[in-house]
């Protein structure tokens, strides 16, 4: 090649290395902010030699919002979080379980809760359970692993690639301009559901402080004065408002028969919705009825027998029976805003000419329910040792701890026997007693044939005379070692609930008696003793030749 060919082919070359530097240097430089941009960074770019159709370029996918932020904190993970609201089992990362549930798991189903392990370092949470503690407890740790390997990565360049992009959601003002930039897109059911999904409407999922209590056909009525000390029938019972009132009726003795708000099945008949705008009702129990006559609680025949008495003594003809005069609702709810028992109290009387303006007496009450997950428990003792304050306060039964509690109880001559006697067998029991339990920590609930039967046994002792009081209740659970000798697991092969009962003489008026209510229960460990176990001895078939002792035999 001659001279003049050389400088030709160095022309060339340098027009082509300074067309790929302008090219070069007008690449933009992307910042963390340019990628959460959503307009296109300005570039010249050189012309093509052989440009595109024009009907096949396409401008960059818009995207709508910032993107949301990365969840890179080990600590806050958990993967075994399962049920929202609810403590998993075994699970030592979920923010739903307490000190208490920590206690009865037998191990943590995830130890170790870390990111992509192809980092060269990165944090780590280390769960673990301390069974050397009464009672046991769960330890957390947060370490810092080392990857050995040469290959890990160092940092992540591009942090967006941490999330997903928020797409924007196509409305009336950009339908026309995701027409042009998109090959089309097809709206389903969770496009539709963000158009009728609204943030600000109300949560019907759970009663919050205030609402009106719901029934099947309106609300709950709560009989109260307002402007004046008449009752106005009207008035909603509020859910978590505790009322007590007294209001006045002006009524007409010929008539009282007919006045709704004068009998019990005006209070008795409505059904509670569980929750707001639901199809689960929850009927009105009446737990007791107490009729009242000459200033003295009375049972249903003693109130008949001396109503006659006092009309033949008085002569008065003008006399309402059985009319309401007190009326007192205990509702029970859950954490998750739900009513799950109503129970009602009745006071009923008689009612003559000098009792007219008629007063009646209102009471509604809420009580938590404690028992969340429909577990064994036993009353908690207090320090004022009184049965009536302590209801609905319960301890949940461990597995492994045998324990006793119990409360102070005060009777009159003005209570009957059988409404004690009711009142405390449902105290001994506590809210929502459970049929059966699970014989391991991790049983499934669909595995109902695997589930320990609850055996509920009642003992009584009959005096003539006397009035039967439940006591006490023990429950005994025996359990078993079940396994592998070397990792043995504890399983439940028995419950027995003991409801005992003791006589004791009629109260007579004026008189007051103290009797002591207690719950106990004990853990029996009915474990057979391990017997070692072989396999069978081999059987040897073996056979000499028939000439293996020639030429002896």
């Amino acid at each position: 090649m001659g001279p003049r060919g050389l400088l030709h082919l160095l022309l060339v070359l340098l027009d082509c290395w300074a067309s790929v530097s302008a090219q070069a240097g007008a690449t933009p430089v992307v910042t963390m902010e340019d990628l959460n941009s959503t307009e296109p960074a300005p570039t010249t770019l050189r012309p093509a030699l052989s440009p595109r159709p024009p009907e096949t370029s396409r401008a960059p996918r818009p995207s709508s919002g910032p993107r949301p932020t990365p969840v890179t904190d080990v600590a806050a993970l958990c993967v075994c979080d399962l049920s929202p609201e609810k403590c998993d089992v075994n699970c030592c990362c979920d923010p739903d379980c307490s000190s208490t549930d920590f206690s009865i798991f037998s191990a943590c189903s995830i130890p170790v809760v870390m990111g992509d392990s192809q980092f060269c370092s990165q944090k780590a949470a280390i769960y673990s359970l301390n069974f050397t503690a009464d009672p046991p407890q769960r330890i957390f740790k947060l370490v810092e692993q080392i990857n050995p390997s040469i290959f890990c990565i160092h940092i992540t360049n591009y942090k967006p690639a941490l999330s997903f992009i928020n797409p924007e959601v196509p409305d009336e003002n950009n339908f026309d301009k995701l027409m042009k930039t998109s090959d089309g897109f097809s709206l389903n059911a969770e496009s539709d559901a963000s158009f009728t999904d609204k943030p600000d409407a109300p949560n019907s999922a759970k009663y919050e402080y205030g609402v009106c209590l719901q029934t099947s056909d309106s609300f709950l009525r709560f009989p109260s004065p307002l402007t004046s000390s008449l009752c106005s029938d009207n008035n909603p019972a509020a859910f978590l408002v505790n009322q007590a009132v007294k209001c006045t009726r002006s009524i007409s003795l010929e008539q009282c028969e007919e006045i709704e708000t004068l009998s019990m099945a005006y209070y008795s008949s409505p059904k509670i919705l569980r929750v707001p705008n639901s199809g689960t009702k929850v009927p009105i129990t009446v737990q007791s009825i107490v009729f009242r006559s000459l200033n003295k609680t009375l049972t249903r025949l003693e109130y008949t027998d001396v109503l006659r008495q006092v009309l033949v003594e008085t002569g008065q003809v003008q006399v309402c029976t059985n009319v309401v005069l007190e009326v007192k609702y205990s509702l029970t709810y859950t954490d998750a805003g739900e009513v799950v028992q109503a129970d009602l109290s009745l006071l009923l009387g008689a009612v003559s000419s000098a009792m007219v303006p008629l007063q009646q007496k209102f009471e509604i009450y809420f009580i938590q329910s404690t028992n969340r997950y429909g577990q064994l428990t036993i009353l908690r003792s207090t320090t004022e040792q009184d049965c009536l304050a302590a209801e609905g306060i319960r301890t949940p039964v461990l597995f492994g701890y045998s324990m006793q509690s119990g409360c102070k109880l005060r009777l009159t001559g003005a209570v009957t026997c059988r409404l004690v006697a009711q009142k405390v067998k449902s105290l001994l029991k506590g809210q929502g007693f459970p049929d059966y339990v699970a014989p391991f920590g991790n049983s499934r609930a669909q595995d109902v044939l695997d589930w320990v039967p609850v055996h509920f046994i009642t003992q009584t002792s009959h005096v003539k005379d006397s009035c039967q009081l439940p006591v006490a209740l023990a429950i005994e659970v025996k359990w078993t070692k079940y396994g592998s000798l070397l990792n043995p697991q504890a399983k439940i092969v028995n419950v027995t609930a003991n409801l005992i009962s003791s006589s004791f003489p009629e109260t007579s008026s004026g008189n007051e008696r103290t009797i002591l209510i207690s719950t106990a229960v004990t853990f029996v460990d009915v474990s057979a003793p391990a017997e070692a176990g072989f396999r069978a001895r081999p059987a040897i078939n073996a056979r000499l030749p028939f000439n293996f002792f020639f030429p002896f035999v």
